[in-house]
């Protein structure tokens, strides 16, 4: 056993030396301009791993570990008012598509430009996609062109996240009732926003406002707040994402407006529906149902309406941003780099 073991031990020796002795001949042989060019695209390939290595990405976290340390960032009753000049989504310049070219820039120089062609062609051609399209679709951020445009999407879309949302209906309404008493006092509710309408009132209560999680808001419905990490395609990493409670009271009326881009799905979970409400995307009607989703591309011409009596109560609805599903799993990484909240 031991002697097999020499020969073997001796042939690797050998094989190792007739191994190296190659190499050497091989250098010698070699054009002396081609070593010199290997050698300085080596030296180059560890300067930029060593450039590449030494800068700190800037982090940007998932929906389920942003609830810490958001108290601090401009919260005014549970909700987040933008106050930064610099903030992509309130942007509306000419500046706007160099800012983006250049996260896209720094997002390719630091991971690949795989991929990136469409988000490229969107960016490079954003002036002329946003002012030529018709009216009907026309967001006011941002365009991905190339993506099947229609204002409603079918449940299978996202059949994973409606199936998830749907078997949780009972636990998202029940946190909501518990809200909804504070509605007794005069006052609005600490964590609601009252928003804009020619009639009526429109209350919203996010646990997510573009990207930033609300933290007081997501401790008053942890149940739900934590359905969103169950979610597959919720979009909590860019400025488009949201998750909110929307309640309409009777009589009112949402003006008709576009949501900021076609790259997301707004899906709404009916928690309570009267009779009289409707939802309006690129004109065609469509009413919610108690314990269903309802999925749609916003950045179609929208509005929603509660024409129902004061005794029917408001309409309710749990609303979510999820990925469109033709948005590819790259562009999503990329595009929660360029849109990432204070970037």
């Amino acid at each position: 056993m031991s002697l097999e073991w020499l020969v073997a031990w001796s042939w690797s020796l050998d094989g190792l030396r007739d191994c190296i002795a190659s190499g050497i001949q091989s250098v010698r042989d070699c054009d002396t301009s081609a070593v010199v060019t290997v050698a300085c695209l080596l030296v180059l390939f560890v300067w930029y791993c060593y450039h590449v290595g030494r800068e700190q990405p800037r982090s940007y976290v998932s929906v389920n570990s942003l609830m810490q340390g958001a108290d601090a960032n401009g919260l005014q009753n549970g909700y987040v008012y933008c106050q930064s000049p610099e903030c992509i989504r309130c942007t509306h310049s000419e500046g706007l598509n160099q800012k983006l070219y250049h996260n896209l820039q720094e997002y390719a120089k630091r991971y690949s430009w795989s991929g990136m062609g469409r988000i490229h062609k969107g960016i490079r051609e954003q002036g002329r996609y946003l002012s030529s399209r018709p009216s009907i679709q026309k967001p006011e951020v941002f365009f991905l062109p190339d993506l099947p445009t229609t204002p409603y999407f079918p449940r299978d879309a996202q059949k994973h996240d409606v199936e998830v949302l749907e078997r949780n209906f009972q636990t998202i309404l029940c946190e909501f009732e518990a809200l909804y008493k504070a509605f007794s006092n005069c006052s609005l509710p600490q964590g609601w926003k009252m928003n804009s309408t020619p009639s009526g009132e429109w209350f919203t209560f996010y646990l997510v406002n573009q990207g930033v999680c609300v933290p007081r808001n997501c401790r008053k419905c942890p149940r739900t707040y934590r359905l969103l990490g169950s979610l597959r395609t919720c979009i909590g990493n860019n400025v488009f994402g949201n998750a909110c409670i929307s309640m309409l009271s009777p009589g009112t009326v949402i003006n008709e407006h576009y949501g900021p881009t076609n790259i997301r799905i707004r899906c709404h979970l009916g928690l309570k529906t009267p009779s009289g409400c409707e939802l309006v995307v690129g004109g065609e009607p469509q009413c919610w149902a108690e314990g269903r989703c309802l999925l749609f591309d916003d950045s179609f011409l929208h509005t929603a309406s509660h024409g129902g009596l004061a005794e029917d109560g408001p309409r309710v609805v749990f609303m979510v941003d999820l990925w469109h599903p033709n948005v590819a799993a790259a562009e999503r990484q990329a595009l929660d780099f360029i849109f990432a909240p204070g970037r």
